[in-house]
């Protein structure tokens, strides 16, 4: 994942004037489950028609401008990068928003993720 790469696809967006900010989200996978047991790796893999969907979906709530999502498959070890969002749009509220949103209707919808514990 380059996020500086799609950080200035994003600001080099044709209404990229309306912008006023740009929020992200960096998902990594960490060393334990939310229960406290210790991860060895984890399984994930995402179904890219649904992620692009939702991706849709977000580039049209009030004041959003622009949306990128990558995403890691495979299996992936304690560090590695599982999900970038970043969001593009007119101000802090509808581009927060907009993140927070983004990001649980992915993990929900379009992510299958499996914990391997150590």
């Amino acid at each position: 994942m380059d996020l500086e790469k799609m950080i200035e696809k994003i600001k080099n967006h044709p209404d990229s004037s309306k912008m006023g900010m740009i929020a992200s989200h960096l998902g990594i996978v960490r060393a334990t489950s939310r229960d406290g047991q210790r991860v060895k790796h984890i399984q994930v893999s995402y179904d890219l028609r649904i992620l692009n969907i939702i991706i849709n979906n977000i580039k049209k709530l009030p004041g959003i401008i622009e949306v990128i999502a990558e995403v890691n498959e495979g299996q992936l070890q304690v560090g590695d990068e599982i999900l970038f969002v970043a969001i593009g749009g007119d101000i802090r509220e509808n581009v927060f928003q907009a993140l927070i949103q983004a990001v649980d209707l992915i993990k929900k919808d379009a992510c299958k993720k499996r914990e391997f514990l150590a």
